[in-house]
């Protein structure tokens, strides 16, 4: 009891809040559907106890299942890692190459951002995703990545028993005119008759189980190709904003340098081990990281504070005319408004007639920007 009591603390389950959100209710949804289909059809279509190859077919649906839902609640309750409360550097002089954070009151460390969803700075943030209803960073970053990689394989292989389950299911029932065709139907004309019958229910069920597989394989899969491809730079998502951002104040002002990213190992393997590793414990302590040859220490930060102040500079001030209550999706802003909302997680502003804004960028009916508090600004959306 006591063994229990240490590893399900207070703080432990206040985490399964993050349960209740649409992005983890959906995904898990999904992957509860496909495994459950999956699993009834390998029983209708390679029963598990007459074969070797039914044992193995089963034993790797279940090992798909258990890999990407520890991979998924890993990269959802261990986090991303936070930047400590009231964090400065060691060397008080390079704080002038930092920002800071008046809701952490603390220093933003290398590679950190805050998240306005998490209300944290998180190290080596890389991006808010919903489905797992937290940030991915620093520590959960090879996790998040596991399981996009685990999941469309998981996918490809469900979607494989689908096929296979409604093509041996119909054999006998219906035919296609595919005489010419020689496949062993052993398995679909065995006796005894399966304990679960497939009928129009079970035809019905499975072809939307096989929609999720496939469309899960797309999806995931882009996202898993995308992750890859920043993380063999040793980059992140917002890292790499960065980077077009700094490409093009340079081309706007015409100036004489060139922006060299620090964290770029020059080798993809060693951009690899800096998120994956044998022990499953990331490389440093999400504060200190090691930078190219020929970098500053603060290359990076250093330019995040140019393009601040470049954003201010560029930024076109606006006054509102009308008050807007910062609902998501206004229907009272016209119908075209309401459909073109922005598919975003960012906090819309609450406006009032006379108060200022600076947009920074803009879409046709949504602009981008900060409002005007004073000495201060608060960074959102606006209608």
């Amino acid at each position: 009891m006591g063994t229990f009591c240490s590893v399900v603390k207070f703080e432990n389950l206040q985490e399964l809040k993050r349960l209740c959100h649409w992005g983890p209710i959906i995904a898990l949804g999904v992957i509860a559907i496909c495994s459950a289909m999956a699993m009834i059809d390998s029983v209708l279509w390679y029963w598990p106890l007459h074969t070797t190859g039914g044992s193995v077919n089963f034993i790797m649906l279940i090992n798909w299942t258990v890999m990407i839902l520890y991979n998924y609640f890993n990269a959802m309750f261990v986090g991303p890692g936070f930047v400590p409360l009231g964090w400065k550097p060691e060397n008080s002089q390079d704080s002038v190459y930092l920002q800071y954070c008046k809701v952490c009151q603390a220093y933003k460390a290398p590679r950190s951002h805050h998240c306005r969803k998490c209300n944290r700075c998180v190290m080596k943030m890389d991006h808010h995703c919903p489905w797992i209803n937290n940030c991915c960073g620093y520590q959960n970053h090879a996790s998040f990545t596991l399981f996009l990689l685990l999941a469309p394989l998981g996918c490809i292989h469900a979607a494989f028993i689908f096929v296979m389950t409604m093509y041996t299911q119909l054999y006998n029932r219906l035919s296609f005119g595919w005489n010419t065709v020689k496949i062993d139907m052993s398995a679909a004309r065995r006796d005894p008759l399966p304990i679960i019958p497939f009928g129009l229910a079970a035809f019905a069920a499975t072809l939307f189980a096989l929609g999720l597989a496939l469309g899960t394989t797309i999806a995931v899969g882009m996202l898993f190709f995308i992750q890859m491809k920043i993380i063999l730079r040793n980059k992140t998502s917002i890292e790499s904003w960065i980077e077009e951002k700094a490409k093009d104040r340079i081309q706007y002002y015409q100036l004489d340098e060139v922006f060299v990213f620090p964290y770029d190992m020059g080798s993809r393997w060693k951009n690899f081990k800096q998120v994956f590793t044998w022990s499953g414990v990331p490389e440093g302590d999400g504060l200190d990281w090691p930078i190219r040859e020929g970098c500053h220490q603060y290359s990076l930060t250093i330019e995040q504070l140019k393009q601040k102040a470049d954003k201010r500079v560029r930024s076109v001030r606006y006054k509102v005319i009308e008050d807007y209550s910062g609902t998501c999706c206004p229907l009272n802003r016209g119908i075209k408004t309401f459909f073109t909302s922005p598919c975003t997680e960012e906090p819309r502003i609450r406006l009032q007639k006379g108060e200022f804004i600076l947009a920074t960028r803009g879409l046709r009916y949504w602009l981008y920007g900060d409002k005007i508090l004073d000495d201060s600004v608060l960074e959102g959306t606006l209608v």
